[in-house]
C-alpha cells in the first residue's frame, strides 16, 4: 500500500482555501489526520496551537481517580460529565495579560476551548462522583460500582 494511499482526500475548495497557508501548518494536518486515522483517540498536544490539558488516572480497590492541571482557569470555566464508559473534562481558556513600558501599551489576548476524553478502567458510580477546584488543580473522584468492586472470597482448610 503506498503512503498515498493512507493519506485523506481534500476537496478542491478546501485546497484553494489551504493554497495561501504556510507549508508546515498544512504539514502538520496531514500528519494529525493521518495518525488519528491509524490511534483514534490519540490526541496531540500543541499541533494546533491549542491548549491540552494532561489528565493523571490513578486507580485503587475503591474509586478512580483523576487530577488534571488547569492554570489560569476558573472553576465557572470547567465542565466535567460521565457517561457511556467515558470521562469527559471540557471548559473554555482566557486569558489576558497588560503591560506599560515606558510609554507603550502592550496587550495579549488568549482564548480558546478545550476538551480531553478518557475511556474509565471500569464501571463507575455516577451519583457518588465528585470534583473538585482548586488553585489550579481539578480533582474528581469517581467510586467504583459494586459490579467493579469485586469480592474477596476466604479460603477455608478442606
Amino acid at each position: 500500500m503506498a503512503l498515498r494511499d493512507l493519506v485523506r482526500r481534500d476537496s478542491e475548495r478546501s485546497l484553494e482555501r489551504r493554497e495561501h497557508e504556510h507549508p508546515l501548518v498544512g504539514f502538520q494536518r496531514e500528519m494529525r489526520d493521518l495518525l488519528e486515522r491509524f490511534l483514534p483517540g490519540f490526541e496531540i498536544g500543541g499541533l494546533d496551537g491549542g491548549f491540552h490539558p494532561r489528565l493523571d488516572v490513578a486507580e485503587n480497590e475503591k474509586e478512580v481517580c483523576v487530577s488534571a492541571e488547569l492554570p489560569g482557569i476558573d472553576e465557572k470555566d470547567v465542565e466535567v460529565s460521565v457517561g457511556g464508559g467515558m470521562l469527559t473534562v471540557r471548559g473554555q481558556r482566557r486569558e489576558e495579560k497588560t503591560a506599560d513600558e515606558k510609554g507603550w501599551v502592550r496587550r495579549e489576548q488568549s482564548y480558546g476551548a478545550f476538551r480531553r476524553s478518557i475511556a474509565l478502567p471500569c464501571d463507575v458510580d455516577v451519583e457518588k462522583a465528585d470534583a473538585t477546584f482548586g488553585k489550579g488543580i481539578l480533582r474528581i473522584t469517581l467510586p467504583k460500582a459494586a459490579s467493579a468492586q469485586g469480592k474477596r472470597i476466604e479460603v477455608k482448610a478442606a
